[in-house]
């Protein structure tokens, strides 16, 4: 009688051993096969940006924005995650009428960005700037296509905030 115990006493151990072994193994399978860590979705959308719109270039990043320069534009910026918005494309002209280019420009980033035909955007993008004036103001709200559109102008210069909403 005391053989059947002492036999099954060494058996328990032994797959105890084993479970401990194979859970060991597997934590460290797990580990040295883990994927290498990603970008976050801005700094992808951001190096979209950079490999399809021509003369367009990073340059850094701060507090969740990513700065970017373009010749068209006196200020690019793309935010992320803000308390209202998930992603911001931030433009700002040299003059207080832009030009055609900037208007384009901000076009093919908007549709990168938010990932809307290019079209939708341009045209947000022009009614939002030129609806500024003297009878509306030079501050503008307005929303088209399912994006969230405020444009600024100051004496000397014109600036255009698209956004998309979280819950979108």
């Amino acid at each position: 009688m005391t053989r059947n115990r002492h036999q099954a006493s060494a058996s328990d151990h032994r797959s105890a051993g084993f479970a401990r072994l194979s859970l060991l193994a597997a934590i460290a399978l797990a580990v040295f096969t883990a994927s290498p860590a990603r970008a976050d979705r801005c700094e992808d959308i951001a190096n979209q940006l950079k490999s399809q719109v021509d003369g367009l270039k990073v340059n850094f990043t701060a507090a969740r924005v990513i700065y970017l320069s373009h010749p068209q534009a006196k200020e690019l910026s793309l935010g992320c995650r803000g308390r209202d918005y998930s992603t911001e494309l931030y433009a700002k002209a040299d003059s207080r009428k832009p030009k055609p280019e900037f208007y384009e420009l901000v076009a093919n980033a908007g549709a990168i960005v938010f990932t809307i035909p290019k079209p939708d955007v341009l045209t947000g993008a022009t009614r939002c700037i030129k609806r500024m004036g003297l009878l509306r103001g030079d501050k503008v709200k307005m929303r088209y296509r399912r994006l969230d559109m405020e444009c600024t102008r100051t004496r000397k210069e014109a600036a255009i905030a698209i956004s998309r909403g979280r819950d979108e």
